[in-house]
């Protein structure tokens, strides 16, 4: 390689370290690069209701689907929403498919060791649903029957805790999505499931003939976005954003809308 060339190579190579974030570069953060491009990324699960699903005209809606508008309104950019899974929102989020997870997302410990979590913007009670008729006043009932879960969720994690601390040798079928598993239990395939309140009520109301009710429930977590680690700028205006949502009855008025009542009122006032 003669000298000119190599001059010329070297002095794209700055270019480039310059365009795509290098010191003093246009996309120096995460919120930068965000504004810049015009565009945010965040993972939704639509196949989850009511925080993600399709309504009667193909479009998408949810809890979720809302907050997610609200948020890259008020940043002043364009959505593009990445359908996701329980099971992959955190790999799309780690592997920068997207840019933030906003798909009825729970803390837990277990996924703050890779991913960085806003402050609450909602609660997502976990419950056992199961038949009406049956007798089920805790976890200690589960011994030797079959419940459904999606897995990765909040629900495998509550329920897996729940049947090692009570001993029982229940068989957990997992399955890949949400959809999945409210349709095996719909149809018959499962009489028994761990699942969000919201997803296991509705799957109640959508299939009557089945008899089931709400019979446990076993934990309730506070509901946050996802983010990757290392990323303060956009983390802090994540949580300012919440924040202010919050206060000003944005973030409750979008929960109600879903579920009908309001948001504790301790997150209302945090």
């Amino acid at each position: 390689m003669n000298i000119k060339l190599s001059r010329r190579v070297l002095s794209c190579g700055l270019a480039m370290t310059v365009l795509l974030g290098g010191a003093g570069g246009a996309f120096a953060n995460a919120l930068e690069t965000i504004k810049q491009l015009g565009r945010i990324q965040i993972a939704v699960d639509v196949g989850h209701p009511p925080y993600g699903m399709l309504d009667d005209k193909a479009q998408q809606t949810g809890l979720d689907i809302d907050t997610a508008k609200l948020l890259a309104k008020d940043l002043g950019v364009t959505l593009e929403v990445v359908p996701v899974s329980g099971a992959n929102r955190v790999p799309f989020l780690i592997s920068n498919k997207v840019d933030l997870v906003i798909a009825s997302f729970s803390i837990t410990e277990e996924r703050k060791k890779v991913i960085t979590f806003s402050k609450p913007y909602g609660v997502i009670p976990v419950v056992i649903l199961g038949p009406k008729a049956e007798d089920l006043k805790d976890a200690s009932g589960l011994d030797g029957k079959s419940v459904a879960v999606a897995r990765g969720t909040t629900a495998d994690i509550e329920l897996t805790k729940a049947a090692k601390e009570k001993g029982v040798s229940a068989n957990i079928v997992r399955y890949e999505d949400e959809a999945t598993t409210n349709t095996a239990v719909g149809t018959g395939q499962q009489d028994y499931m761990s699942a969000a309140l919201s997803t296991a009520q509705a799957v109640a109301d959508q299939n009557p003939n089945r008899d089931l009710a709400i019979k446990v429930e076993l934990a309730a977590y506070p509901m946050a976005i996802g983010m990757r680690q290392k990323e303060p700028e956009l983390e802090t205006w994540v949580n300012e954003w919440i924040t202010a949502n919050l206060k000003n009855g944005e973030l409750n008025k979008v929960y109600e809308h879903y579920f009908k009542q309001s948001l504790p009122e301790e997150m209302l006032n945090q």
